[in-house]
């Protein structure tokens, strides 16, 4: 799988199914009030943690997924789950990992949300504050409540989100020191680490 971040709580995942097909899903891209971001894209699947406003332009063909519910797109499936009354989380089943991004959530999420959740292989949590997410304590608490095998932050100061706080102040949080620093990963299940967390930083790439 292939994981880039593109700034804000923006992910794009190219994953592929059992048919070797490649498939493209896009989280959350909203148009940033600054710095730079793609005008347009083309995935096979677009979602939304709060509705498609603000949405910059995406392709006819993408299936769109901004209500709750459970999706299958190329046998990829797709959970939506609410996160409180305007905002969802998303659960995604692919290349047999358990994927969750946990998207513009505020505050701690509840152990009924947990259990929907199960454990996650990957897990995308908003870690930079600025009146729009967890802050960075509260982030560490709800992964130290999820315990996934890896945790990618978002959501951190970029040049899309300049109020944002460094990805520092999250680190420093959780005490845990970042595996990797890249602008594209590529996790396979047979890589996941399999004692304790680890952190990948993404650097804003698209």
């Amino acid at each position: 799988m292939h994981i880039n971040w593109l700034g804000q709580t923006c992910v794009k995942l190219q994953t592929k199914n059992l048919k070797d097909e490649d498939t493209v899903i896009l989280i959350d891209p909203y148009k940033p009030d600054a710095g730079e971001f793609p005008r347009n894209f083309s995935p096979d699947a677009v979602l939304y943690s709060k509705t498609s406003k603000d949405s910059v332009t995406i392709s006819d063909s993408a299936f769109v997924v901004e209500t709750l519910g459970e999706y299958e797109v190329k046998d990829n499936m797709i959970y939506a789950i609410a996160a409180n009354e305007t905002e969802m989380i998303f659960k995604i089943s692919a290349e047999g990992m358990n994927i969750i991004h946990l998207g513009n959530i505020k505050e701690k999420i509840s152990e009924h949300i947990i259990e929907k959740l199960g454990t996650p292989d990957i897990l995308f949590i908003p870690v930079g504050d600025a009146g729009k997410t967890l802050d960075p304590k509260a982030a560490g608490e709800v992964v130290s409540m999820l315990e996934p095998r890896v945790v990618i932050p978002i959501a951190f100061k970029c040049d899309t989100d300049p109020k944002a706080m460094p990805i520092e102040n999250f680190i420093k949080a959780t005490g845990l020191k970042p595996e990797i620093v890249e602008k594209k990963i590529i996790i396979k299940k047979k890589d996941l680490p399999q004692e304790e967390t680890k952190i990948f930083v993404l650097e804003k790439n698209y």
